[in-house]
C-alpha cells in the first residue's frame, strides 16, 4: 500500500511546510491513518502530533492558509484546533503521561514521538504517517498495528492492565471499536478489562454515554453489549439490563431469557433505523420485566405492567447516567410504555376504534412504535415469524386507512373549550372537561366522525344530559 495516497489533501503539504518553518517534526496519527488503511472513507477529523509545540504549529498553519482560520487553543491540554473547509484538525505536542489512581486526567510532560505512541490506547491507533519533507508519507508502526488491522485485533501497545487502569474509558473504547469494526479484543486485553472493570466508576457518566451511544449506533450493537456483559462492565453501568439475564423454571414452565432477547431486538431495529433514541427504546423496552416477573400456577410466568414499570425506570436510568431529561427521554419512555400495544392488535381482530386509540396515543411516533414492535419479533419458528409480520402489515395498513379518514394523529378536538363555554354561558368548570372527553371518546370509538357538525350536535346532547342551558347568544 502506498501510504502517500492518504496524504493527497493539500492540507498535509501545508502542515508539512509550517512545521519546516518552525523547524519541528510533524506526523498525522490515529484514526485518520487507521481508517485510510481500512478503506472506511475519508475522515473529517485529523490528529497531528508535533515534536514541539502543537499550539505553535496550529497557529503557523492558520497563518499559511487562505483567510487565516481561527485557532481554538486549549492551554490546559496543550492542544489547538482549526477548521479548514470540511475538515477539523487537532494539533498536540508529542508528550508522555503519568496517571493518578483516582483520575483519568494524566500529568503531562513533553516527549518524543515514541513517547506519544506509547500513550495511545490501541496499536491500531498508534499508527503514524510522517509529514516531514525528507520522509513524507512514511509509516511509523512501532507496535505492529498493521498486523493487528489485518487480523482484526484490538490490542493495547503496552501492558493492558496499566493501559486500562490509567484511563478506564479505554475499556469502553476497546469494546466500541470492536463493535464498530467487527474486530476481536485480544484475550489478555479482554481479561484485563474484566480485572479492571470497577475502575470505570471514576469516569464521568457523560463520557460513558458517548461510548454507549456509539455502540448503539453501530451496525450490530449486540457485539458491544455482549462484551460489556462478559467483562462485568454492563452490571456496573446498566444493571437494569443484566437483571434480565437468566431463565427461571417452576413446575416445568420456563420463560425466555429477556437479556438475549433484548439484544436481538436491538440488532433487528438497527437494520431499519438510524434513530439513536429508537435504538435506546429497543434496548430498554423490556427492563420492567425483571421487577414485575411472577409465577402464576394457572398461567405460568407473567410480567404484568412491565411496560409501565419500564417507562418509570427509563426516567431514573436517564437521570443516573446524566442523559438529557428532555423530549428525547420522553420519546424513549413513550416507546417503552406502548411497546406491547401494536402486538396486542396484531394478535386480535383489528378494530377501527383500537387503531384510532393507538394513533391518538402514539401521535407522530406511531411509525417508530411499529418499527420497534416489528423488531420485537424474535421467534425462530418461520411460520410464526411470517404470521406476525403479516399481522403487523395489516395493522400498518389500517393505521393509514383510519388516519386518512379520521385525522386522529395530533388530535385537535373539533369543539374547543371556549366553544363549550360560549354555548352554555359557562365559566371554567368540570362540565367543560366532561363534554370534551365525551366528544373525544365518541370520535375514537367511531360513534361520530371527526367533524365539527357531528361534534357540535353531541355537545348539545351532552349539555342537555348535564342539565345545561344553551346561551341565548348562540
Amino acid at each position: 500500500m502506498n501510504y502517500k495516497d492518504a496524504l493527497q489533501h493539500p492540507i498535509f503539504k501545508i502542515i508539512s511546510q509550517a512545521a519546516k518553518e518552525l523547524q519541528i517534526d510533524s506526523y498525522v496519527i490515529g484514526g485518520f491513518v487507521r481508517d485510510f488503511i481500512l478503506n472506511r472513507g475519508t475522515a473529517k477529523d485529523i490528529d497531528i502530533v508535533a515534536v514541539g509545540s502543537g499550539i505553535a504549529l496550529a497557529k503557523q498553519v492558520a497563518k499559511n492558509l487562505p483567510k487565516s482560520p481561527k485557532v481554538q487553543v486549549f492551554k490546559t491540554y496543550g492542544t489547538a484546533m482549526l477548521r479548514y473547509k470540511d475538515i477539523e484538525i487537532e494539533f498536540v505536542g508529542a508528550r508522555k503521561e503519568s496517571y493518578n489512581e483516582n483520575s483519568r486526567n494524566p500529568v503531562v510532560e513533553n516527549g518524543t514521538l515514541e513517547d506519544d505512541q506509547n500513550r495511545r490506547d490501541f496499536t491500531i491507533n498508534a499508527l503514524a504517517l510522517n509529514l516531514n519533507e525528507n520522509a513524507f508519507g512514511d509509516l511509523l508502526d512501532p507496535f505492529n498495528g498493521i498486523t493487528d488491522l489485518e487480523n482484526k485485533i484490538i490490542r493495547t501497545p503496552l501492558n493492558p492492565d496499566i493501559t486500562y487502569s490509567d484511563d478506564p474509558l479505554r475499556m469502553m473504547r476497546a469494546i466500541r471499536f470492536a463493535t464498530q469494526l467487527n474486530f476481536n479484543i485480544e484475550s489478555e486485553s479482554l481479561q484485563a478489562i474484566a480485572r479492571n472493570n470497577k475502575r470505570i466508576t471514576i469516569i464521568t457518566k457523560e463520557r460513558i454515554v458517548v461510548e454507549l451511544n456509539k455502540i448503539l449506533e453501530s451496525d450490530t450493537p449486540s457485539i458491544g453489549f455482549l462484551l460489556l456483559e462478559q467483562t462485568g462492565l454492563l452490571d456496573i453501568i446498566l444493571p437494569e439490563l443484566t437483571a434480565l439475564k437468566g431463565i427461571d423454571e417452576v413446575e416445568g414452565q420456563r420463560h425466555k431469557d429477556n437479556f438475549y432477547h433484548t439484544l436481538e431486538v436491538v440488532d433487528n431495529i438497527a437494520k431499519n433505523t438510524n434513530n439513536l433514541w429508537l435504538r435506546w427504546a429497543a434496548l430498554l423496552h423490556d427492563i420492567g420485566k425483571a421487577p414485575t416477573k411472577k409465577f402464576n400456577k394457572k398461567i405460568g410466568w407473567t410480567f404484568h405492567g412491565h411496560e409501565f414499570e419500564g417507562s418509570k425506570m427509563t426516567y431514573h436510568l436517564f437521570k443516573r447516567l446524566k442523559m438529557p431529561l428532555n423530549d428525547k427521554m420522553k420519546f424513549v419512555q413513550k416507546m417503552v410504555l406502548m411497546s406491547s400495544r401494536p402486538i396486542v392488535l396484531a394478535q386480535d381482530i383489528v378494530t377501527d376504534s383500537a387503531v384510532r386509540r393507538l394513533v391518538f396515543d402514539a401521535g407522530d411516533a406511531v411509525e417508530d412504535l411499529m418499527t420497534l414492535c416489528e423488531a420485537d419479533i424474535t421467534t425462530k419458528n418461520p411460520k410464526k415469524f411470517k404470521k406476525y409480520h403479516n399481522n403487523f402489515k395489516i395493522v400498518r395498513d389500517k393505521i393509514v386507512e383510519v388516519e386518512e379518514r379520521d385525522h386522529i394523529r395530533n388530535f385537535q378536538p373539533p369543539i374547543s373549550g371556549e366553544e363549550i363555554m360560549q354555548t352554555f354561558n359557562l365559566k371554567p368548570s368540570k362540565a367543560i372537561g366532561i363534554i370534551k372527553e365525551r366528544i373525544k371518546e365518541a370520535i375514537l370509538e367511531g360513534e361520530i366522525p371527526n367533524e365539527f357538525e357531528a361534534a357540535h350536535a353531541l355537545m348539545l346532547k351532552e349539555g342537555e344530559r348535564l342539565g345545561l342551558s344553551v346561551s341565548p347568544r348562540t
